[in-house]
């Protein structure tokens, strides 16, 4: 009895479509539930604090820090960030 194997993909599948990762949403879900339903007042206690530790880390992964300010990725500036040109003095 010989089986033909070429039909079958040889690798790994992802974890992400394994039957694995259904029970861990499934099971993330189901805590996620009871946390927020016993826990409510503890959770609604520590969200301003949540939301101001938001404001820093959006700030870093949103903007990329500090480096690149006023430029863009091909390392021109921006034209509202840049220095208008001078008019030439009179004289010159």
């Amino acid at each position: 009895m010989n089986h033909d194997h070429s039909q079958h993909d040889s690798g790994p599948k992802p974890f992400w479509g394994s039957r694995y990762s259904i029970g861990l949403i499934v099971f993330g879900a189901i805590a996620a539930y009871f946390l927020l339903s016993e826990h409510r007042a503890h959770f609604f206690g520590a969200l301003p604090f949540l939301l101001l530790l938001a404001c820093p880390l959006m700030h870093i992964f949103m903007h990329h820090g500090h480096g690149g300010q006023g430029h863009n990725h091909d390392g021109r500036q921006h034209p509202e960030t840049s220095t208008p040109p001078q008019p030439p003095k009179i004289g010159e």
